[in-house]
């Protein structure tokens, strides 16, 4: 898997090992959400091909983030939120570590250049936009599991991804890129591809009707029937904006036409994407829904990491059943390829606006179908413009922020 010239992220026939001497030195930004925890328990069991060296969080959860420093032994920790430093230096102290400690958002980004091997970007929403560049800038691997980053960074991003240096997280890309690395050759030629087909669960709502959706609350929206993810990501796959965001992300990492990108509704989440080749042949990549796989093997790239996940039980029998996306009840998607196709700043509108939308819907000012709703709204409205540096993009980001809160309520 590399980059290649026009930005996509292609396949080599047969990546070459790799003899390290020394393990591969890791910075884990969001260590304490979902995707950190897991990246940490992954770098846990591999020691010898893994080491931490320092951790950023967004300093809701202090004393997680304290025990994670002493247990890795960093050499440094940033928090977002440059209020909680004094109770995470007193609960470093408590633990006898004594990392540097960096605060605010430029604290987070600055870490994201620390000397190392490979930045893990864990953190959800825009605000891993400034951390993604700083990454990229210092010419590091990344590990991107902050695709929003990608999504509204766009050509931005693309432009500062060297060779081989930026290596999808989500489970999905993940597939796809596996499957285009096991195509060979053909996986190189985004010609030989007819279309990519990214899987969803279809999230708690699944085969319900938009009635049907009226007077969904919070808590039946956190309520996912497969996967165990943040509060954002949860709602955001349970309105399918997830998958809508997949979507731009797929365009993006593997130059494919929107036309050529589809989304399937698949409950058991074993198959997490697949690639349709141009002779009518279909590769697909399964494994049980675990995140720890994905991130393995972007941290260890192009190596695998031995017992990273549980591999399906093949002496049990099993039934997969997909589906195609109802548009009408879940119309998240096919706005998503309406943004992707505008481009510029339109993916960061869409973002954005979603970010206060879900905000809104947690805290109980927004009903559930006014999520999507409301983001076609701000999309509407928006005037497309260039997004070829990061002032263009977060001048777009905020506009959307305030027009979505606005019509929000």
């Amino acid at each position: 898997m590399r980059i290649g010239e026009n930005g996509s992220v292609l396949s080599e026939t047969s990546p070459p090992a790799e003899s390290r001497a020394e393990p591969r030195s890791i910075v884990v930004l969001g260590s304490t959400g979902s995707i950190g925890t897991q990246a940490l328990d992954v770098i846990a069991r591999a020691p010898d091909r893994f080491r931490v060296v320092a951790l950023a969080a967004g300093g809701g959860r202090v004393e997680l983030l304290a025990r994670q420093a002493a247990e890795f032994g960093v050499a440094a920790v940033a928090v977002a939120d440059p209020g909680a430093v004094p109770a995470l230096r007193e609960a470093l102290a408590a633990r006898g570590a004594r990392p540097k400690i960096l605060a605010g958002m430029e604290g987070v980004a600055e870490l994201a250049a620390h000397p190392c091997d490979v930045v893990l970007n864990g953190i959800t929403g825009a605000l891993g936009l400034t951390s993604t560049i700083a990454a990229l800038e210092a010419g590091r691997t990344l590990a991107l599991a902050n695709k929003e980053s990608l999504i509204i960074g766009g050509p931005l991003v693309k432009r500062l991804a060297g060779p081989g240096r930026l290596i999808p997280v989500d489970s999905e890309h993940s597939a796809l890129a596996q499957c285009l690395w096991a195509a060979g050759p053909s996986g190189a030629d985004p010609r030989a591809v007819r279309r990519l087909v990214i899987t969803a669960s279809g999230g708690p709502f699944r085969g319900r009707t938009r009635a049907e959706l009226e007077d969904v609350t919070p808590e039946m929206a956190l309520n996912h029937p497969t996967w165990n993810m943040g509060p954002v990501i949860t709602v955001n796959s349970a309105t399918l904006v997830n998958k809508g965001l997949e979507v731009i992300e797929a365009h993006l990492l593997f130059d494919i036409g929107f036309d050529r990108i589809e989304v399937m509704i698949h409950p058991q989440s074993v198959i997490h994407s697949m690639v349709e080749f141009v002779d009518g042949s279909t590769i697909a990549q399964a494994s049980p829904p675990d995140m720890r796989l994905p991130i393995s093997l972007a941290l260890g790239f192009p190596e695998r990491v031995p017992g990273a996940a549980p591999a399906v039980d093949w002496t049990r029998a099993h039934t997969w059943t997909f589906e195609p996306l109802d548009d009408e009840t879940f119309p998240a998607v096919a706005l998503a390829r309406h943004v992707g196709e505008l481009g510029g700043t339109a993916p960061a509108v869409y973002n954005a606006a979603n970010e206060v939308c879900v905000e809104a819907f947690l805290k109980g000012r927004l009903p559930f179908l006014g999520i999507v709703d409301t983001v076609g709204k701000v999309v509407a409205e928006h005037t497309v413009g260039p997004a070829d540096s990061v002032e263009e993009v977060l001048a777009a980001d905020a506009w959307a922020r305030e027009r979505a809160a606005e019509l929000a309520g």
